[in-house]
């Protein structure tokens, strides 16, 4: 393997090349809210049914409906209890918006256009032929094509499904990621800290990831900077779509994933990434599950997430797995000149005056400091050599709230 680093764009395509999306999966409407379709959806029924009047009034023959015309009400249409006869000349039926239109019916009076008495109405505004009628199939007819696979179900989707008559949807099953944290400085939270330890969050807020991007988490204990411990995770890996590991990605003495697992078959895909916050990722293949192996610095792992964690769930969900978006925006403050790592700037974010969107990036930027992260609402893209900038220049932002992060 080269010893260049390799460019995040070409990195996280080499990811998603290699996954392929989970297998369907037939689920309940209700459970099927925000996963992928596998197939698309089709009508089983023409919607509506039949002409339907689209407002309260009277069907009547717009020939008859003259203003200052008086027509015998002969019965009723209200939605589900259509009138059984014929509309006949000089005559109207009451009728309720999603009622069928009666035979010889082809118009609709508004019953604010209307005066009823004793069995009769008059006519206080003409009405014109087609007037407030929803014709069969205006929505859609049965056989439709109405929701394409690979389209991830919204609410509105859930609801065109229901009304087109599909209470079963097949979908994607969700990934399931499994994350290990390594380490034998970190404890989980509310455990006892080891001495000169710290509190593990990466794990935590992995999980949290995954299940907003559509993954399943399966949290692993912790495995100590131990060669045998790291490599037991072999057994388990072919549980999972995707193996996430935290920590031990760098090659310090005690960053044992690419040796412990490489005794269990790991292969290296590739290691080393032109970024900053994030340059010691890890990716491979132990057996048939795809591995992920993420810094340990919180804010790096994090990061990393953003650019490639998000974009693999999304590909084993059914999508087909992008890059984060970006928005314009403009720098509060002068930009030092960056070196040849993209780099991944957390800053803030506000809207001037003129709808602008403005973006300050910390004034410390350290890949330990998970309080700044937490405050950040994006990150400001800098491009490898990007030369120095002054107030006020354009940029590029990867919104976090935009990703559920």
């Amino acid at each position: 393997m080269a010893s260049d680093l390799l460019p995040v764009d070409e990195a996280r395509a080499r990811i998603l090349a290699a996954l392929t999306p989970t297998a369907a999966e037939t689920v309940s409407l209700p459970e099927a809210a925000r996963r992928v379709l596998a197939r698309p959806v089709i009508a089983r029924l023409t919607q509506p049914p039949a002409d339907v009047s689209a407002m309260d009034g009277y069907a009547v023959h717009a020939a008859d409906a003259v203003e200052g015309a008086s027509l015998a009400v002969t019965g009723s249409a209200p939605a589900g209890r259509p009138f059984a006869g014929l509309l006949r000349p000089g005559e109207a039926v009451r009728i309720f918006t999603g009622g069928f239109i009666p035979a010889g019916a082809d118009g609709i009076l508004l019953q604010e256009d209307a005066t009823a008495a004793d069995g009769s109405v008059r006519v206080n505004e003409a009405v014109r032929a087609g007037q407030h009628i929803r014709r069969r199939g205006l929505d859609f007819a049965e056989g439709d094509a109405l929701l394409p696979a690979g389209r991830r179900l919204t609410p509105r989707d859930i609801g065109l499904a229901a009304a087109s008559n599909n209470p079963w949807l097949a979908v994607h099953r969700r990934p399931r990621i499994g994350i290990l944290a390594t380490g034998d400085e970190i404890a989980l939270p509310g455990d006892p800290i080891p001495q000169g330890g710290i509190v593990s969050s990466n794990a935590h807020a992995l999980a949290a990831m995954v299940r907003g991007a559509g993954g399943e988490p399966l949290v692993l204990p912790i495995a100590p900077d131990d060669r045998n411990a790291i490599a037991e995770v072999a057994t388990t890996a072919h549980a999972f779509d995707l193996l996430v590991t935290t920590g031990g990605a760098s090659v310090g003495e005690h960053d044992l994933i690419q040796s412990a697992l490489g005794e269990q078959g790991f292969e290296l895909g590739f290691w080393k990434i032109a970024m900053r916050p994030g340059k010691p990722l890890i990716w491979g293949r132990l057996g048939r599950t795809p591995v992920l192996g993420l810094p340990g610095n919180p804010v790096s792992a994090l990061v990393c997430s953003v650019l490639f964690l998000i974009p693999a769930i999304e590909k084993l969900s059914g999508l087909p797995g992008a890059a984060p978006p970006t928005r314009r925006a403009f720098t509060t403050e002068a930009l030092r000149q960056n070196d040849r790592r993209a780099d991944y700037l957390r800053a803030t974010a506000s809207v001037d005056a003129h709808g602008r969107l403005l973006v300050t990036p910390a004034a410390k930027q350290d890949s330990s400091m998970l309080a700044t992260l937490a405050r950040a609402d994006a990150l400001v893209l800098r491009a490898p050599h990007a030369p120095a900038a002054p107030e006020g220049t354009e940029v590029e932002a990867i919104l976090l709230a935009e990703l559920g992060v």
